[in-house]
């Protein structure tokens, strides 16, 4: 794999990477207003996977090491 993304590429993850923050954002604010348990409960599991998809679309972009 080579060391470097092409320039659509690094677009295309600035893009997945403003949706999935709006996502989070959006997941986080929801959860302090929902009522029902379980409709929380869904959110906090949103919120959880967001930070980890987030993170992992940080690392593609910061990461500069040849994969395997």
């Amino acid at each position: 794999m080579a060391k470097y993304l092409g320039l659509h590429e690094t677009l295309d993850l600035h893009e997945l990477l403003s949706f999935k923050n709006l996502c989070l954002t959006k997941a986080t604010t929801m959860s302090a207003l929902a009522q029902d348990e379980e409709l929380k409960a869904i959110l906090s599991d949103e919120v959880t996977a967001g930070i980890h998809h987030i993170q992992q679309l940080q690392q593609f972009l910061t990461d500069r090491s040849e994969m395997q």
